[in-house]
């Protein structure tokens, strides 16, 4: 990288980079720096009667110099706390370069470094580090946003989405709560796995790249594999190989991992998500309500110390029991509409020309259209945990014939705060019916419904082996944290969201500049200039043009030969 693609306290950073190594101080050194405490440790374990030397380490992220005595904010991986820094302290000979060259000059906020010393209480009443001796760990090469809080308003944030989204390693130390989002994720996925593995089931790995996108009904990512000259889909769920496993012979298995779908993105969706799905055989839907109710319930009490917790103006209550609703009676209370036993044109006729909904077209089937009817109508309105169950056998071809209820099938969805969060079914273990199944699926897509799911033969033979009764369920994880923390985007639980492209600035190539007779060097300096683009240059006069490269040459010591003012009316005749 050139020095003139850089903003000027970047410079600075370097320059103070090498002077460090002038001085023979490493700033990347190799060695363990072994801590003793943290941040949070040493102010919850004061004494007032007690000399306790510590050892911290973490980034410098506040300073106030104050002649022979200083002020430092150190911040680790779990808070804050003040170091106070004298000069003839951490200097007691004669050499006073580590308090007035290294730290007062050469550490930038940002800087990683390691304090010994002792924990004391400062006149103000702040427990704090009295600094014996200071070690750089990493020097900081760019400037970190410094977020200043006076009487509880925060000045200079780091609070564009954007920016937060893509550079998620600034978010995360400059901006408070950010950090415990994502350890209360991780409660959410380690309270998960301890129930389930009290329950005696066993976390398995399926494949991710997969010859048929099976499981749900999505598009999916392609990619193809090389070595066996295929195209293969990135798994869009996990059912499939989650059901042969219980074919196999194990009594309960789950996965906790990503699915990929190739749709769009919103404050509720990511192509790339993490869903949790578990088999449990000689189980039934009934009985999965009743363990995901326990389930939900448990997670909420170990994330929020409660099971209630505030999503925007809604207290969400995740105590069990929860509500239990068929879908039609849902679609009946919400629009007036009775669609059980309604043919498929019958329902396409009260989408369109009764309810007004917009996009359906011939290629929906009946699943399909009381899927939308319900989305528009329905979905929204359920803030309070809500099984909503019963589906008709067209949106459910994984599942199992409802025992007492022609045309529907033992299935639920589990909407919490006007979003699904999970789905579940008494899993279809018929061989013969699941294959007829599938064939409707492809019948589907024949008509144009890219979502539809293709026959997956393997499976379909697993089945023939036996699969003993089974329920399954599939929770989003990205939702469920969503909820647990009080998260109104998908993006504010997903460390690192799929984002577009960065912009970039255009500029014209160092090859362009060359066909026009500019140097490569003086292109970095006419960028910092402003002159991205050679059309930049084309209303510029050469003498003025020559000043302000001159100027740059002078600022940062470039020490270039400065072109002729014919050189540079020549580059500006060629812009033309």
């Amino acid at each position: 990288m050139n020095v003139l693609e850089l903003s000027e306290q970047e410079i600075v950073r370097r320059q103070s980079l090498q002077e460090l190594r002038n001085l023979g101080i490493d700033p990347y050194p190799a060695a363990e720096f072994p801590t003793n405490a943290y941040s949070t440790d040493i102010k919850s374990e004061f004494k007032e009667d007690e000399k306790r030397e510590v050892v911290i380490a973490g980034r410098l992220m506040g300073r106030r110099v104050m002649g022979k005595a200083s002020f430092a904010e150190i911040q680790d991986s779990k808070g804050r706390i003040q170091v106070y820094v004298t000069r003839d302290e951490l200097c007691p000979g004669e050499n006073k370069d580590t308090y007035n060259v290294l730290f007062k000059k050469l550490l930038d906020i940002g800087d990683f470094v390691g304090i010994k010393g002792f924990v004391f209480k400062t006149q103000m009443g702040e427990i704090s580090v009295h600094a014996e001796e200071i070690t750089l760990l990493s020097k900081s090469l760019k400037p970190m946003p410094v977020v200043k809080y006076k009487d509880g308003v925060a000045y200079d944030k780091f609070d564009d989405p954007e920016m937060r989204y893509r550079q998620r390693y600034v978010d995360l130390v400059v901006n408070d709560g950010v950090k415990d989002t994502f350890l209360k994720r991780a409660t959410v996925l380690r309270t998960m796995r301890n129930f389930f593995d009290e329950a005696g089931y066993t976390e398995v790995e399926t494949p991710t790249l997969q010859t048929i996108p099976g499981g749900a009904s999505a598009r999916p990512f392609i990619t193809h594999f090389n070595a066996l000259n295929t195209d293969m889909y990135m798994r869009i769920a996990t059912e499939l190989y989650l059901k042969r496993l219980i074919v196999g012979g194990f009594e309960g298995v789950y996965e906790i991992g990503k699915n990929f779908r190739n749709e769009g993105m919103d404050r509720f969706h990511n192509p790339e998500f993490t869903c949790m799905e578990l088999y449990v055989q000689y189980k039934d839907y009934n009985w999965m309500m009743s363990f995901t109710e326990q389930l939900l319930e448990k997670i909420c009490t170990e994330v929020n110390g409660k099971p209630e917790v505030q999503v925007g103006e809604n207290l969400i209550s995740f105590k069990a029991p929860f509500r239990r609703l068929p879908i039609l009676e849902a679609i009946k209370e919400k629009t007036g509409f009775d669609l059980y036993e309604k043919t498929e044109e019958e329902i396409r006729s009260i989408a369109v020309n009764d309810l007004k909904l917009e996009g359906i077209d011939e290629s929906f089937g009946k699943g399909k259209l009381i899927d939308e009817i319900f989305g528009e109508f329905c979905e929204g309105t359920y803030i309070q945990p809500t099984f909503i169950i019963d589906y008709p056998v067209e949106m459910s071809p994984l599942t199992k014939m409802h025992r007492s209820k022609p045309g529907l099938t033992e299935r639920f969805e589990l909407m919490v705060n006007g979003k699904e969060l999970a789905n579940a079914y008494s899993e279809l273990n018929d061989p013969i019916d699941q294959e007829e199944r599938f064939k409707e699926q492809m019948r589907l897509a024949d008509n144009g419904d890219d979502e539809a799911m293709i026959i997956d033969q393997d499976f379909l033979r697993s089945l023939q082996y036996g699969m003993p009764p089974t329920s399954g369920i599939g929770i989003g994880i990205d939702r469920l944290v969503m909820l647990m923390t009080g998260k109104e985007y998908i993006q504010e639980v997903l460390l690192f969201p799929q984002m577009k492209p960065e912009a970039k600035m255009p500029q014209s190539s160092i090859k362009e500049w060359a066909e026009i007779g500019v140097a490569e060097d003086w292109v970095y300096v006419l960028r910092k200039c402003g002159f991205n683009l050679i059309q930049n240059i084309k209303d510029e006069k050469a003498q003025g043009l020559q000043q302000k490269l001159g100027e740059i040459n002078k600022k940062y010591k470039l020490g270039y030969e400065k072109p002729s003012v014919e050189e540079i009316q020549q580059w500006i005749d060629k812009a033309q």
